[in-house]
């Protein structure tokens, strides 16, 4: 019995049970630049399981690569729940596709622990742009077919593709303007030199109240309660479209089942609580509070749901 106990002190991943975690702070990773949807949702998740844990969880910012720099950073890390990734739509699902040498495996490299929230991208477009709906968008870009512009965090990121996909279904032709992350892209778009940009709805939903930028669009099935007077693009004049970005916690493979369903179990009453439900609802935001299996099931679905979509578009990586 006793060399029984001691084997399972032993064993990897093991030593640190769900009953004395967490005993120490945690590392949840954001491959991106701060400012985006990843990072919104990593810090109010973040916040919520300080107060119920009374242990700092350090939001870590590693941009590049279309995420998939920050993301092998917790694939490599150790599986003790101390080290977790605000996975997304890009780098879970359209990484896989985009990058032929990508170092981790999202289905094989990562546990997945919840499945954080659905958010609908918006198109948005400078004031400057003469076009108060997507009809007028698409007469526009077809009228100066390579000559408009759109932003993006980067060549693969959940933008460019969500505009490449408008432009497959609209069959306009836009040029494409990658940068080093949503908040820049923001930036140079609300300063006139992109024209327009299809990007996560709590990124721009500032912009968009304050007159900054105009919201043409979501790309919901259905409309958002926090724009509740901002058409879909399917009902806009292209029936079936749909590009919402999604995002969750993951850990990397081999952390221990119980820690899972300990984060999981927090993550789940964080997001039924009705102050970040609401507080993800005005930032248009959608809380998504299910089990690892299900948001595993999604991973496996997107990864083959986005794959045509990068090769249409002959999206490439940076």
């Amino acid at each position: 019995m006793v060399w029984a106990s001691c084997l399972f002190l032993h064993l990897p991943g093991q030593a640190q049970t769900a009953a004395a975690y967490p005993a120490k702070s945690i590392r949840l990773v954001v491959p991106f630049t701060p400012g985006g949807s990843s990072d919104i949702l990593a810090r109010a998740i973040g916040q919520k399981l300080n107060e119920a844990w009374g242990q700092p969880v350090v939001i870590d910012n590693v941009p590049g690569a279309g995420g998939a720099i920050g993301a092998d950073k917790v694939a490599k890390a150790p599986a003790d729940g101390y080290t977790l990734l605000m996975g997304h739509i890009g780098t879970l699902a359209v990484n896989p596709t985009l990058f032929p040498n990508l170092p981790y495996d999202p289905i094989k490299s990562f546990a997945p622990v919840a499945w954080v929230a659905r958010v609908p991208n918006v198109l948005v477009v400078h004031p400057g742009v003469p076009a108060k709906n997507v009809k007028e968008l698409v007469a526009l870009a077809k009228s100066k077919p390579g000559q408009m512009n759109y932003g993006s965090g980067g060549n693969g990121s959940a933008a460019n593709l969500a505009t490449e996909y408008f432009k497959l279904q609209t069959g306009t032709s836009l040029l494409h303007i990658p940068y080093r992350g949503t908040a820049p892209a923001i930036t140079d778009l609300v300063g006139g030199q992109t024209q327009l940009l299809f990007t996560g709805a709590p990124a721009v939903i500032s912009q968009i109240k304050n007159g900054q930028l105009r919201a043409l669009a979501v790309s919901s099935p259905k409309r958002m309660d926090a724009l509740p007077d901002l058409p879909t693009v399917a009902e806009s004049g292209y029936p079936g479209f749909e590009a919402d970005q999604w995002y969750g916690v993951v850990a990397p493979a081999g952390t221990p089942t119980d820690v899972i369903t300990k984060l999981n179990t927090q993550i789940n009453l964080a997001l039924n609580s009705p102050e970040l439900k609401n507080r993800l609802n005005a930032e248009g935001a959608i809380a998504t509070p299910d089990t690892p299996a299900n948001f595993g099931k999604l991973i496996a679905k997107e990864i083959a749901r986005w794959k045509p979509v990068i090769s249409g578009g002959r999206v490439r990586a940076d």
